[in-house]
This record gives C-alpha cells, structure tokens and sequence, in this order.
C-alpha cells in the first residue's frame, strides 16, 4: 500500500456560509458561555429577554437575523424604534394594542442595549467577526428623576390591603412586611429557605449565590416579623417545600405573579399611582436614613459593595432636608436662630 501524499489539507468540519452568520446561533453561542461563566439564571434570563427583544425589531422590520445586517445605522435606528414605537405592554390583557402606552423609558432602553452589547463584545473577542458595530453607540441619555416613596398612610394601607383570611392575602402581608424591615430585592426575598431563617436570633442570611453582588450577608429583623414567617411557615406543612414564599400550589413563588398581585392591593388600598416590589427597598432606605440610622449600616442592610451606590437608593424627602436645613445653616452661627417674628417699623 502506498503512503498518502504529503501536502493534503485535513478536511475540517464547519458550519455552512448561511450558519456562520445565524444570529440565533451566535446568540446560543455567547449564552452558553456566559452559563460556562457560572452567570445567575436570573442574569441569563435577562440575555434571553433582551435578544429577544432585538430579534422583535429585526421581524417587525423584515430583516433576516444575519450578523452581517447588525451595522451602528441600525442600532441607532432599533434605539429609535424602542423609544418611540414598541408597544409597552405587547401581548397584555389590559385594553387592545391601539390604546396601549408606545415606548419604553430612556433606562428600560439602556438595559435592553447593555445585554446586546455585551453579546457584540464577545463575538468580537473571539474573532467572529472584524469589529463591534456598538464601538461608536453612546448610552441614551437618561432624566435623573427623583423617585417619590410611599408615605407611612400608603404603607399602612397597602399592608392591611390583602385579604389575610386567604392564604395568598396573608403571604403577600408578610412578603410586604419581610421586604420593608428587611431592604430586601424582590428576588432575594422569594429565594428565602426556612433553613435562612435563626428564630432565636432574629436573624435572616441571604446566601451568596441568591444575593445580586454574590456576597451573603446576615440581617436583623424585628421580632412581629419573625414570628409573621414562622406562621406562613406552618401555613407552608401540607406543601413539600423548602422555600418560604409560596404559590397555590406549594411552587415558588415568582417576582412577576407577586408584582401583578402587588397592583391590585395599591388599588385596594386607594394609591393612585404605580407600586412595585423594588419601592419598598427605596422607601425603607430612605425611611431608615431620616430616622437616623448611620449610612455604613445602611449600606449593610442594602448589601452593596460601594458607598456611592447607597446613595442612589436613598431619596431624602423635602421635608427632611427643611430640618436639616434649619439646623445646619451657617447663618445660624452669623447671626442667630430667628426665634420670634420681628415687627417692622414703619
């Protein structure tokens, strides 16, 4: 038998012309390495909400999911077509498509963007294509609005709001209660294990791989609360589960069906405008900030690595800031506190 030739090129096998520039498969592709990454399912979700996203515009516009079509002209225009023309509740039972809201805010924009811009960024590096069309995209330029708490009457209300002769009223009383005296995300709180929970101590941990910055941490909680969660937990014996925040049927409870139910008890309870599970993190900081608790304890409570980020939750109401200001004012060393009226001459 004679030896092969040299100087033969080893057949290789690669994907067709029309493959090697799927979206979808480059999306599949950049996905399973941020779940090789160890990437929180909640942070994967968000990769699969946000190219889907995407995927919308480019079928709304007929144009296929090639890579080669994703230039920065289009971006701009996809930005465009966020901010002015997406539907922005699609799909939603509430009222038919023509007389719902057009356009998501300038930071709902900014999210969808980050995720596709990081799935650019990763095809780049690994050398699939020349250049990231996101290069020369800048962020939306977002309006710092001040973000209004509930007031204590709001909060009174929405607490006795839930029918708590109901197994789902009562839960969603002590979800509210657990989120204000805990600071807790939404998703933490529902991630919560009867296992997490020291009775004697008062004390809740949050675990690591539950907790938005992958740090635990151990929070105190007043003792009504523990004893509401020791209740809801006796409640939870028929269901075999672990978790503490329950569905009807014994599953997990989830952000999206406790956010729909947290609706319907602001207008029970006759506020008028928009309440979500994250306010009551705000509303706590800002609250817990006024009393007088000291910022580094704060920043425990909340979780964040950074100071600067404890700030961006606190949000001092313009009543405080008239105390602070009377007390503080240098003018009070100039010339004195005004401590009556003054009549004028005349």
């Amino acid at each position: 038998m004679s030896e092969k030739r040299k100087g033969r090129t080893t057949k290789v096998e690669r994907f067709s012309v029309k493959s090697d520039f799927s979206l979808d498969l480059l999306f599949e592709k950049f996905y399973h390495s941020k779940v090789a990454e160890g990437r929180k399912e909640r942070t994967l979700e968000s990769y699969r909400e946000n190219y889907k996203f995407l995927t919308d515009y480019l079928d709304s516009r007929g144009i296929g999911r090639d890579v080669r079509n994703v230039t920065s002209d289009l971006i701009r225009d996809y930005i465009v077509w966020m901010l002015n023309e997406k539907v922005r509740f699609e799909g939603s039972k509430y009222g038919p498509k023509a007389e719902q809201p057009v356009g998501i805010s300038a930071a709902s924009a900014n999210i969808r963007i980050k995720s596709i811009k990081t799935m650019f960024k990763f095809l780049y590096e690994e050398g699939i294509i020349e250049e990231s069309p996101f290069k020369s995209i800048k962020k939306v330029t977002e309006d710092d609005n001040e973000i209004i708490i509930l007031t204590v009457e709001q909060l009174k209300a929405l607490l006795k709001a839930p029918n708590q002769r109901r197994y789902t009223g009562f839960r969603d009383a002590v979800l509210m209660n657990f989120l204000l005296d805990g600071f807790f995300r939404i998703n933490e709180a529902l991630s919560l294990r009867r296992a997490d929970i020291d009775f004697d101590q008062c004390m809740v941990t949050m675990r690591a791989e539950e907790t938005k910055t992958r740090r635990s941490r151990t929070i105190p909680l007043q003792k009504r609360t523990i004893a509401l969660l020791e209740e809801l937990i006796k409640e939870n014996e028929d269901f075999d589960s672990e978790y503490v925040f329950l569905a009807n049927y014994g599953e997990q409870l989830t952000a999206t069906q406790f956010r729909h139910r947290l609706r319907d008890h602001a207008i029970n309870a006759g506020i008028k405008r928009r309440v979500h599970p994250h306010l009551f993190r705000h509303t706590a900081a800002t609250m817990a900030l006024e009393a007088g608790m000291d910022v580094r304890h704060l920043q425990m409570m909340l979780g964040h690595r950074d100071l600067r980020m404890v700030m961006r939750y606190t949000h001092l109401s313009k009543a405080s800031l008239q105390i602070q200001h009377d007390r503080y004012s240098p003018l009070n060393e100039v010339v004195g506190k005004l401590e009556r009226d003054r009549k004028t001459l005349r």
